[in-house]
């Protein structure tokens, strides 16, 4: 999640709401980003709010990939090259208007 500086109070709120994350600045969009990367966290904490609030455009399906990568990372796939793969292809599905650092490509190439 990100908002301007000016507007940083919002990430505060959702720091204090989901009881996890941190704000980090983005300095290619002069950004502030609420993040968090721990997988107890998201599992337990994030994701349980998209079940019960779904979003309401197309940032959802992400969520729901989201949630399957994490049911992969639970249950150790990510570790095996074959599921390291199918979560490469997932999150190249993530996010289709976004800017990416690499290619779909080059992920799935990282990951063999």
């Amino acid at each position: 999640m990100s908002q301007n500086s000016d507007r940083s109070e919002v990430l505060e709120i959702v720091i204090e709401y989901f009881d996890c994350g941190s704000i980090r600045p983005d300095p290619s969009d002069k950004t502030l980003k609420w993040e968090t990367r721990r997988l107890d966290d998201i599992v337990v904490k994030v994701l349980p709010h998209f079940v019960e609030y779904p979003l309401m455009s197309g940032k959802q399906n992400d969520v729901d990939l989201l949630a399957t990568v994490c049911r992969m990372m639970i249950d150790k796939r990510h570790l095996r090259g074959a599921g390291l793969l199918e979560i490469a292809e997932l999150a190249t599905q993530m996010n289709p208007s976004g800017s990416r650092r690499n290619t779909a490509t080059e992920i799935k190439a990282s990951a063999r």
